[in-house]
């Protein structure tokens, strides 16, 4: 099962420091920093799973950072939740309008929030729940490294595998091939990005076999996603 990444915006540092402590106990990664325009750089280098963000944070606000991650494209789905002493209906309703999925005001208890982190993944990435993935008509049981597709076994090698993977965890975003080389490579191979082209086409022949529809969606100058719309 992959570990989630929690990107956490705040600047209280005593209170930053105690929810890195639960939610790592709670077994999320979690990237920290105090800094809205910092948060913008770290979620557009290395996506996070779900981002905390603090209302008021240093030279950019919580809403600005909410409402540019929401306009670029690498991180417009992924789940945040704002954190914030505001209170009002006015403002959590601008909160959400921007794009929040959840709001959670302080004083909160970091189990609260834990909880609320794992209701939010489980309700927008089901796949960090369990072992097992699904998307479309496609499954994959991660623990005893088998997929199938429509009930029919599919055979994928150790690359196409972990690709699949990837992409399964993320359905409907758009990975570049550079990104995809991070994911499924590591970020200090070798490889060069074109070859991330060889193992979609590997990856194609294998799950479209007998005539399936093409669930590997190529997006002209960005990238590849598992994108079932459209697919009758």
């Amino acid at each position: 099962m992959s570990v989630p990444a929690v990107l956490l915006v705040e600047d209280d540092a005593s209170l930053a420091e105690l929810l890195v402590y639960h939610l790592e106990r709670a077994g999320h990664k979690v990237t920290h920093t105090a800094d809205g325009e910092e948060a913008l750089l770290l979620a557009r280098e290395h996506t996070p799973d779900l981002v905390l963000l603090d209302w008021m944070i240093p030279n950019l606000s919580g809403i600005e950072v909410c409402r540019q991650l929401r306009r670029n494209q690498t991180t417009a789905n992924v789940p945040i939740i704002m954190l914030t002493a505001r209170g009002e209906e006015d403002d959590r309703v601008r909160g959400l309008e921007t794009g929040a999925d959840d709001y959670i005001t302080k004083p909160f208890s970091p189990r609260e929030l834990v909880a609320r982190v794992g209701a939010v993944l489980r309700r927008v990435r089901p796949a960090l729940a369990g072992e097992l993935l699904r998307y479309a008509d496609i499954e994959m049981d991660t623990a005893a490294h088998k997929v199938r597709r429509g009930g029919q076994s599919v055979t994928l090698g150790p690359t196409e595998f972990r690709l699949l993977r990837h992409l399964l965890e993320h359905p409907g975003m758009v990975f570049s091939r550079e990104r995809l080389l991070d994911a499924v490579w590591g970020r200090d191979s070798d490889i060069e990005a074109r070859t991330v082209d060889v193992h979609i086409r590997r990856l194609r022949v294998a799950i479209n076999e007998g005539g399936r529809a093409d669930i590997v969606r190529t997006v002209r100058s960005a990238g590849y996603a598992l994108d079932a719309e459209g697919i009758a």
